[in-house]
């Protein structure tokens, strides 16, 4: 996996999250996909450089959810949202970390510190153990420099590669 080109001229700070989030998916087995999502649901990062497209009309060439890093980031947004709702309804606190295990995958939201979510897509016979794992590793080394500037950053990085 090959960091995208827009990666170049950012700051120090978001080539580093770049590297993270490749080697999140290049090191971890079963690992198909994963993005980086604000709290208002924008995508920030994703490890498919082929994000920045529309997802592919023919639906045998599928990656992904759809082939599509965009719509894995909807998808983590709404379950993000939909887990937050529910922990509040049941007094539960804040949402850590939530999986559905699928018949032909895996899906895993983690929180960040600044309510940012990393979402990983992964084959249904994963070693769950091992992404939560290296999620958490992602998590407690990106989560203090996701900053309002780096957010703005990544955002505008991804605007001007479409």
């Amino acid at each position: 996996m090959n960091a995208p080109s827009s990666t170049y001229g950012l700051s120090r700070e978001a080539r580093n999250l770049h590297w993270l989030l490749s080697n999140l998916v290049e090191e971890v087995p079963g690992v198909r996909s994963v993005v980086v999502v604000s709290t208002d649901g924008l995508m920030l990062l994703s490890s498919d450089a082929r994000h920045y497209a529309a997802a592919p009309t023919d639906p045998t060439a599928q990656d992904g959810p759809k082939g599509s890093s965009a719509d894995l980031a909807t998808i983590v947004s709404g379950l993000g949202s939909l887990t937050l709702g529910a922990a509040k309804l049941m007094d539960g606190g804040g949402v850590k970390q939530t999986m559905v295990a699928m018949d032909e995958g895996s899906l895993f939201v983690m929180s960040i510190s600044d309510g940012s979510l990393l979402g990983v897509h992964a084959t249904a016979d994963c070693d769950m153990t091992v992404v939560a794992y290296h999620m958490a590793l992602f998590v407690g080394r990106a989560g203090h420099v996701l900053t309002p500037e780096l957010r703005n950053e990544l955002r505008r990085s991804l605007e001007s590669a479409q």
